[in-house]
């Protein structure tokens, strides 16, 4: 197991980074991969006024292994998103997916979140993501058939955090 160092404030070339890392999974689309690299330039241009707070884990040698995007619903009290958590293949299988998914539920719970809420696809291809999430203690608090695509549901998983 490599020894990450985790930051929160994204620098410049993190979107750039964050990008490849979310291609590098397999995962998502190029359009998808491009909604996670505007976030943080968003973040970038806006500071905490985005609503985007982030966790970067760096590797050794100061290459992006995972990250995690998150940030406070708006028109909720206490509800907070997981917008995006991936680690590169390379980095996958050491804990390091969960060490970020707790590290957000512990900042969102610093920050008076109450609940935690993440989503991803019904396919197949994200059954290891469901796992995922139910291994982080997360339950489905919500199915959207047909959200994604004619057969494709958004499943909604939350965790309580408070």
């Amino acid at each position: 197991m490599s020894v990450q160092t985790m930051r929160t404030e994204p620098t410049p070339r993190d979107a750039a980074r964050v990008r490849a890392l979310v291609e590098a999974t397999g995962f998502f689309s190029w359009d998808e991969a491009g909604v996670a690299e505007e976030l943080v330039t968003e973040r970038l241009s806006k500071g905490l006024a985005s609503g985007y707070y982030f966790l970067f884990a760096d590797g050794p040698d100061g290459g992006l292994e995972g990250y995690a995007c998150y940030g406070p619903a708006p028109c909720t009290v206490g509800s907070f998103d997981l917008y995006w958590i991936a680690v590169h293949p390379a980095a996958q299988g050491n804990g390091l997916g969960k060490a970020l998914f707790h590290a957000v539920a512990e900042a969102a719970a610093a920050q008076g979140g109450r609940i935690l809420f993440a989503e991803t696809s019904s396919r197949e291809q994200y059954a290891p993501t469901r796992r995922f999430y139910e291994g982080c203690g997360c339950t489905v608090r919500a199915v959207v058939r047909d959200f994604y695509d004619a057969g494709e549901d958004k499943v909604i998983y939350g965790v309580q955090l408070a």
